[in-house]
């Protein structure tokens, strides 16, 4: 009879009590990162029939906390973790968050939603690099690009979405740091790190969200709306007018009148200032003036250049309908036949809103050289105003209130002293106010810019001026007024006018010194008399009885410096 053969033998109980240790081993909270057991496997086993016995006694397994065939994964199971590990775990899943959005998901929690935060934040840094390389070769575009209405929109939604998701993925780490039962200082320290770098994030990104959103909305509203014009011989000719509209003035007059020449390829600027009583003013053939008044603006003090303005603002219906701003047409139509210049664009400034603009970017540095007086002179309607401080020579900040009294002080000065101070006022802003200043300042600025800029300059060409002021700041600006003893305002060759212009911008472009004529021109007679045309009163208030003689081109250098 035979005996059938005998199978292979079962597990000893030896053995399974092996395998349960191991099993155990890699649930217990022990150092085991990869370390290793030992287990026994018994004292040995038979083979099948006529086998020999295995001399397994000493055999190892070899278990660490990562070991696939046990499923252990100490970022996803802290369990596995001492007290001490389970804490650093869940810092550093917090620290992750900070460092790359979604890396703590992806390890420990919702793997794919780790993964389409990646891909956001990684896009997101790809963009931001192309950004920069376009900075770096094309900063008139990237400047056209953030300045353009439907780019500002979506970055400022983009920047809320941003920092609710960045927010929730930083609440979703700390959660993932599985801390229930762990000591009340372990959880209150992830907790304020997780605060604490939420509000670093989060609130920049939504600080962004509402200043892009504030500069949207001054664009429109400053920018929105107008037509872009091509440049003149390779030059913008930008009309910069400082209105005034104070509570004791009857409209708004231009008392400072300057004409910014602007290289359209490299930003090379060149200042011309004109005296605001300047007379006698021929409009150019076909210009809307010079149908209005085709024997010019002459009829003496009474028609000086910064009352141009308020003329047209009164005789509005006499423009062509659609006429945003009468007064700026008629003035630049006037600088345009007293420089030669197409002038393309103008910006109002209301010395007003100017003091409250100086206020938000924080004030400005500049080098008083005179003494200037706060107050006095005389007006049309109060009489003689009081001095009630003084801006005392040296190194000064001034912050709205003070600028604006610098720039427009008369008493005991002359209108060529007053434009030297408001040139200094205007070069101290072209050079001191930083990006970084305007950025931390923008909402305080976009939320004055309306009330104090007026301008027919295009939104579309906002990108492409922008960096050529950029340009300008790292340069020389030269600048001429047309005051004594260049020529007298009130009684001046116009030839003398243009030929100064052309000549300073032939200089500017060769970079060499501007060849300004610096001898009186010879003096214009009245029709029919052979006499001089006494010196005028400037529309809206004199100096008083302390007013000097206009300063020489030479003094002016004196008055103040800025930049």
């Amino acid at each position: 009879m035979s005996v059938p053969p005998s199978g292979p033998p079962g597990p000893t109980t030896s053995q399974k009590s092996g395998r349960r240790t191991a099993a155990r081993l890699a649930r217990q909270p022990v150092s085991t990162r990869g370390a290793t057991s030992a287990v026994s496997s018994g004292s040995g086993g038979r083979s099948g029939s006529g086998g020999t016995a295995a001399a397994d006694t000493g055999t190892t397994l070899r278990i660490t906390a990562g070991d696939p065939a046990t499923g252990a994964r100490p970022l996803s199971d802290p369990e596995l973790l001492s007290p001490r590990l389970r804490r650093r775990r869940a810092l550093a899943l917090v620290v992750l968050t900070l460092i790359a959005p979604g890396s703590a998901q992806y390890v420990a929690g919702n793997r794919p939603g780790g993964r389409l935060a990646l891909r956001i934040w990684l896009s997101t840094l790809l963009v931001l690099a192309a950004l920069g390389l376009l900075a770096l070769l094309r900063r008139s575009w990237l400047l056209s690009l953030v300045s353009s209405g439907w780019f500002l929109t979506l970055l400022a939604v983009f920047l809320v979405v941003g920092a609710a998701g960045w927010a929730l993925l930083f609440l979703d780490a700390a959660r993932l740091g599985r801390l229930r039962g762990a000591p009340p200082k372990t959880r209150a320290g992830v907790a304020g790190l997780t605060a604490v770098l939420m509000l670093l994030t989060a609130g920049p990104m939504l600080l962004a969200s509402g200043n892009v959103l504030a500069g949207r909305d001054a664009i429109s509203a400053v920018f929105g709306g107008n037509i872009s014009r091509p440049p003149s011989d390779g030059r913008y000719n930008v009309l910069l007018l400082g209105g005034d509209s104070g509570a004791s003035r009857a409209g708004t007059r231009p008392d400072t009148i300057m004409l910014a020449s602007v290289n359209a390829d490299n930003g090379r600027s060149v200042m011309f200032g004109f005296a605001r009583e300047t007379e006698n003013i021929k409009f150019r053939p076909g210009s809307t003036m010079a149908t209005l008044m085709p024997e010019g603006w002459d009829c003496g003090d009474q028609c000086l250049l910064n009352g141009l303005y308020t003329w047209a603002m009164e005789h509005r219906d006499r423009f062509p309908p659609g006429t945003k701003d009468p007064g700026a047409l008629a003035t630049k139509e006037a600088v345009e036949a007293l420089s030669g210049l197409d002038v393309h664009y103008y910006v109002l400034v209301d010395l007003r809103g100017f003091q409250r603009l100086v206020d938000a970017l924080g004030g400005i540095d500049v080098v008083v050289k005179k003494r200037t007086p706060i107050g006095g002179g005389t007006n049309e309607r109060g009489g003689k105003n009081p001095i009630t401080g003084w801006i005392e020579p040296g190194d000064q900040h001034l912050d709205g209130y003070h600028a604006l009294w610098y720039a427009r002080s008369r008493e005991g000065s002359s209108n060529p002293e007053r434009m030297a101070r408001q040139r200094c006022v205007l070069t101290a802003i072209l050079h001191q106010v930083s990006p970084q200043n305007a950025i931390v300042n923008f909402q305080k600025v976009a939320a004055v810019s309306g009330s104090v800029v007026q301008t027919d300059l295009p939104a579309s060409d906002l990108g492409g001026f922008a960096d050529l002021a950029l340009q300008a700041r790292s340069g020389r600006i030269k600048s001429v007024n047309f005051v004594p003893p260049l020529i007298k305002p009130w009684d001046y060759d116009p030839q003398v006018v243009k030929d100064t212009v052309r000549t300073t911008i032939e200089a500017s472009e060769s970079d060499e010194s501007a060849p300004v004529r610096r001898t009186p021109a010879p003096a214009r007679t009245t029709s029919g008399t052979g006499t001089k045309k006494p010196a005028p009163k400037a529309t809206g208030g004199t100096a008083g009885p302390q007013q000097p003689d206009d300063p020489t081109a030479g003094d002016l250098s004196d008055v103040c410096t800025a930049g």
